[in-house]
């Protein structure tokens, strides 16, 4: 996913990936505001060095059905109390992440 020669992107995606479960299992002290802020600035790490432009719309539409089914699960896993921590824990990363490649991509769209 990454760019050659820069790792940063590779490294926030899968940092964010087990904090978000980590969080989600209750460990590393829950969604405080400290870890709501991590992983929203993970997010937009990734979102800004992680993908390619032959990636935009694979990222784009993996991300926008990941935010989608996690918004839309919580009612149905509210009574699996992990489930929903760790499905609130990727939305926090995945929410900026994918802003800020479909930002990018418009930008893109709109030089040609």
């Amino acid at each position: 996913m990454a760019r050659k020669g820069s790792r940063l992107g590779s490294w926030a995606f899968l940092i964010g990936l087990v904090i978000a479960v980590v969080v989600g299992f209750g460990l590393g002290g829950g969604l405080g505001q400290g870890m709501v802020i991590t992983l929203f600035v993970i997010g937009l790490i990734v979102g800004l060095l992680n993908v390619v432009d032959e990636e935009v719309t694979p990222f784009l539409m993996s991300g926008t059905v990941l935010i989608i089914a996690a918004s839309l699960s919580k009612d149905v896993l509210s009574t699996v109390t992990f489930i929903g921590s760790v499905l609130d824990a990727l939305l926090i990363l995945f929410v900026p992440a994918t802003v800020i490649v479909a930002v990018k991509n418009v930008f893109q769209l709109a030089r040609h």
